[in-house]
């Protein structure tokens, strides 16, 4: 059984974007990014809002060939999965092995953990806020970023208490500090 990870990049105040909705602040360096690599080798299918998608859906087309290792690297991983998104506004995909939902339904992501030998994850905070609220995430990866930005969109939903144990960390040069938590059952 696959388990459903939660991993995102946050200010230390636990915002993922700004009040402004920028996120600048949180472009991981070359070691930081190698090590998002080797943890997103394990994944088989990213769970994506709307928005998140739209982000990052440019690792599809992204121009490679002047790219250092580690970003021709990730554009290989996210490329090889793939991708469910979750949108009422969304009409088409522009990447491959990409497809719409309309809703968010537990049930079905029940079941893709169940039949999956690869782990899913989920990306961008409303999405995971559901996904938390159902029970589904079991890990949760956080990279824990030295700014405070005050204000802006939080990483994690305010409501309800969830009970974690702490798997793994590590600090890298930048000031960065991931964190790997399970959730307790």
């Amino acid at each position: 059984m696959a388990s459903l990870i939660y991993s995102t990049t946050a200010s230390l105040d636990g915002y993922i974007a700004d009040e402004d909705g920028k996120f600048d602040w949180a472009e991981p360096d070359e070691e930081v990014h190698t090590y998002v690599n080797d943890l997103e080798r394990q994944v088989g299918t990213y769970l994506y809002g709307r928005r998140m998608y739209e982000v990052l859906v440019a690792w599809e087309t992204l121009d490679l060939a002047d790219q250092p290792p580690y970003i021709r690297d990730y554009a290989e991983i996210w490329r090889g999965s793939d991708k469910i998104v979750y949108s009422t506004k969304l009409q088409t995909a522009s990447s491959a092995s990409t497809r719409i939902e309309r809703a968010f339904d537990p049930e079905a992501i029940r079941q893709l953990k169940a039949q999956s030998d690869r782990d899913v994850t989920v990306g961008g905070p409303d999405l995971a806020a559901q996904a938390i609220r159902a029970g589904l995430v079991d890990d949760y990866q956080m990279f824990v970023v030295p700014v405070v930005v005050g204000a802006g969109k939080q990483s994690l939903p305010r409501d309800g208490r969830i009970e974690l144990e702490l798997l793994d960390e590590r600090r890298f040069r930048n000031g960065t500090v991931f964190l790997h938590y399970r959730t307790r059952t």
